[in-house]
C-alpha cells in the first residue's frame, strides 16, 4: 500500500498537519513516538494562541485528542512508533518504523516499512541540556528551556541566562520585560551572538553580561535560589543570588534517522524553502524545530506545517504535482 503522505512527529507541527491532511481527505499514516514536543515539560504556557494559559501535558492531552477524532479512513496513527530510516526515490519515499510497544524480541527483529507519495518530517529537537549539579533537580522548578513559554513566571526577580549565542541573547531581550534583573553567563572569551544584537541588549540597566563564566552549580531548595559559576581567567568563583535560570545553549534536532537523504546544514537541522517548507527531495518537506527556520516557537511550527501540508495537497492534485 502506498499512502498519499506520511508524517512523522507529534508536537505542534505534526498534529496541525494531521489535521488539515485528514480534512483534505489525503490517505495519511501519522507516526509518532510522543505527543506535545518540547513544551510537554512546561507548567504553564501562555502564549500558545486562543488559550490564555495551559500546561504543556495539557497542551500534549489536546493535540491528541484534535488528531485522534480524525482518525479513520484517511488519517492512520502509529503510536508509539518511531521512524528509523529513510529511502526516498523518484516516485516514492519509504519509512521504516521501530514499534515501541513491542517485545524486545519483536523489536530487534526489525520494524515495518511503510510507503508515501509524499513526507513531511515534524520531529522537532531537544533542547541541549545543562549537566551541571542540581539542573537536573531544578528543571521546571526555576530553571527552564524557553523563555518565550515561562517568562512572564519571572516577573520582578532576578534571573540568569546560561549561553552566549544569538538565542541567549534574544532569551535576554525578552526576559528583560518582565524581571528585574538579567545576568547572562557565558563561557567563552567572547560572545557568539550578533555585535549589534549584544550592543543592542547590553545597553539596557538591567542587564550584565559575563564572559569567561563558566556555570558549575545551580542553587536552590525546593526552587532555585542561585547559581555558582567560576571566572575561567582568575580562576575565582562567584555566587549569584537569584530565582531563575534560562539555558539557551542550543538545540539538538532529531534528524539523526535521515541519513544522507535530504540536506541538513552544520547544526544537522533540515534546509527548507521558507516559501513551502519543501526540502531538497521534491516529494519531502520538513517544518518545526528540526528545520533551519530563524525562530523556533509552536505557534510557528504548527503555522509552517500548515503551510508545507498546502503545499503538499497541490502537489498531489493541482498544478505543482510532478
Amino acid at each position: 500500500m502506498i499512502y498519499d503522505l506520511i508524517i512523522v512527529g507529534g508536537g505542534p507541527a505534526g498534529a496541525a498537519a494531521a489535521v488539515y491532511a485528514a480534512r483534505k481527505r489525503l490517505k495519511t499514516l501519522f507516526i509518532t513516538h510522543e505527543w506535545g514536543g518540547q513544551s510537554v515539560v512546561s507548567p504553564d504556557i501562555q502564549n500558545w494562541i486562543g488559550t490564555k494559559s495551559i500546561s504543556g501535558e495539557h497542551l500534549a492531552k489536546q493535540l491528541r485528542e484534535h488528531v485522534e477524532s480524525y482518525k479513520g479512513e484517511s488519517l492512520q496513527i502509529i503510536s508509539p512508533a518511531k521512524a528509523t530510516s529513510l529511502s526516498p526515490s523518484d516516485d516514492k519515499v519509504a519509512i521504516k518504523t521501530e514499534d515501541l510497544s513491542a517485545s524486545n524480541e519483536a523489536r530487534q527483529a526489525g520494524g515495518k516499512t511503510f510507503n508515501a507519495k509524499t513526507l513531511l518530517i515534524t520531529t522537532g529537537a531537544d533542547r541541549r541540556k545543562l549537566t551541571v549539579p542540581g539542573a537536573a533537580e531544578f528543571d521546571q522548578k526555576g530553571l527552564t528551556y524557553c523563555a518565550t513559554c515561562d517568562g512572564p513566571l519571572f516577573t520582578d526577580k532576578d534571573v540568569v541566562v546560561v549561553g552566549g549565542g544569538n538565542a541567549g541573547f534574544e532569551t535576554a531581550a525578552q526576559l528583560l520585560a518582565y524581571t528585574k534583573s538579567v545576568t547572562l553567563l557565558d563561557n567563552s572569551p567572547t560572545f557568539h551572538a550578533d555585535e549589534i544584537t549584544v550592543n543592542k541588549v547590553i545597553k539596557n540597566p538591567k542587564m550584565k553580561a559575563l564572559n569567561n563564566a563558566e556555570t558549575l552549580e545551580v542553587i536552590g531548595d525546593k526552587f532555585v535560589t542561585g547559581i555558582k559559576y567560576k571566572d575561567t581567567k582568575s580562576g575565582k568563583e562567584h555566587t549569584l543570588d537569584i530565582q531563575g535560570v534560562f539555558v539557551e545553549i542550543g538545540l539538538v534536532p532529531n534528524t539523526a534517522w535521515i541519513g544522507n537523504a535530504i540536506n541538513v546544514n552544520e547544526r544537522k537541522q533540515i534546509v527548507t524553502d521558507p516559501k513551502d517548507q519543501q526540502t531538497s527531495h521534491p516529494r519531502i518537506w520538513a517544518a518545526g524545530d528540526c528545520t533551519d527556520a530563524l525562530y523556533h516557537q509552536n505557534n510557528i511550527a504548527a503555522g509552517d506545517a500548515v503551510k508545507a501540508l498546502e503545499d503538499i495537497y497541490n502537489f498531489l492534485h493541482a498544478s505543482k504535482k510532478k
